[in-house]
């Protein structure tokens, strides 16, 4: 029996709103991610270049399967502003099996 393949949440930070919609939007389309949840109005405090930084920013989690997370992290990079945005994926190891179905329905290459 071969193994489904995993179900993972993207969680990924934008310069604004506009931008994680248009990202997020252009994902989906092109079936690299199922959905995408905007987070609009956060606060992101880092440091860069030797400096901490505070700047407002938007977060966006898209979910997606294993086998499509190189595509979609490659894809971000290019449509992205920043030079170095922040693509974490984290495993979703358990949910509804009916949910799962259709993320990996809705994310097949």
């Amino acid at each position: 029996m071969e193994a489904e393949d995993p179900i993972l949440w993207v969680y990924v930070t934008a310069a604004d709103a506009e931008e994680a919609r248009r990202i997020g939007r252009t994902l989906v389309e092109e079936r690299l991610a199922a959905c995408a949840n905007l987070l609009p109005g956060h606060v992101a405090i880092y440091r860069w270049e030797g400096e901490v930084k505070e700047d407002p920013e938007s977060a966006f989690i898209l979910k997606t399967t294993a086998s499509r997370f190189e595509a979609l992290r490659a894809r971000i990079r290019h449509l992205h502003s920043y030079d170095l945005p922040a693509i974490l994926a984290l495993p979703a190891t358990t949910g509804d099996a009916d949910f799962f179905a259709w993320i990996r329905q809705q994310a097949a290459g």
